[in-house]
């Protein structure tokens, strides 16, 4: 869910100049799972761009006080936000842990990595929510060592069905700064796309799966 629509857009705009997102319907991607997309979100880039950088980080540490109040804990999904993540924790003088997507095969054999005590309120971060799967299990392996999980605050999230779903199932709470609809718009708006290249991206968007 998007708080602010005019936070929202201000992201999408943000994203799209630092080229974190890119739009290219007439030369889709591929993503890990196969599927074809004229989307590519790479939110990490924008920790290379100090303004961009501080935006998010203030935003996201300004929703975590308005939804949770101050939580004990700050904890970011890796890897894609272990950096805002850490921003993020510092913003608000918190703790911060970050969780792998399964434990080292050596040494502590570590999932969690940082120090919490059982109990204790966390709210996660992540870059980025597709299906939310990666998202989710984290939450699972913060959960299995007793953490009071808050809820979750992303920078961009597609909004398919299949990750609302699976975030309700769950039962996390799910906040965005910004999500495909408000980027889409933005990019219209401002003529980042052409009337031809908006039908693409809706159609993509109502059935990415079968999307050629």
């Amino acid at each position: 869910m998007v708080l602010d629509k005019q936070i929202a857009k201000k992201t999408a705009e943000l994203l799209l100049q630092i080229n974190a997102i890119k739009l290219e319907p007439e030369n889709p991607f591929t993503w890990a799972s196969g599927w074809k997309s004229p989307i590519y979100c790479d939110n990490r880039i924008m920790l290379s761009y100090p303004e961009v950088r501080s935006f998010v980080r203030e935003e996201i540490a300004k929703q975590v006080e308005e939804l949770y109040g101050k939580p004990d804990v700050i904890a970011g999904v890796a890897t894609g936000a272990i950096g805002i993540g850490i921003l993020v924790a510092e913003a608000l003088g918190l703790p911060f842990v970050y969780v792998r997507p399964k434990p080292k095969e050596h040494g502590r054999q570590n999932q969690i990595e940082g120090y919490f005590e059982p109990g204790q309120s966390v709210v996660v971060i992540e870059d980025l929510i597709s299906t939310g799967n990666s998202s989710l299990n984290a939450v699972q392996a913060l959960k299995e060592q007793q953490a009071d999980i808050k809820g979750m605050i992303a920078i961009f999230t597609y909004g398919f069905p299949v990750s609302v779903e699976n975030f309700k199932k769950e039962g996390v709470e799910l906040h965005t700064l910004s999500d495909y609809e408000n980027l889409i718009e933005q990019a219209s708006d401002t003529n980042y796309i052409q009337e031809t290249q908006l039908q693409t991206l809706l159609e993509w968007r109502s059935n990415p799966q079968e999307w050629k």
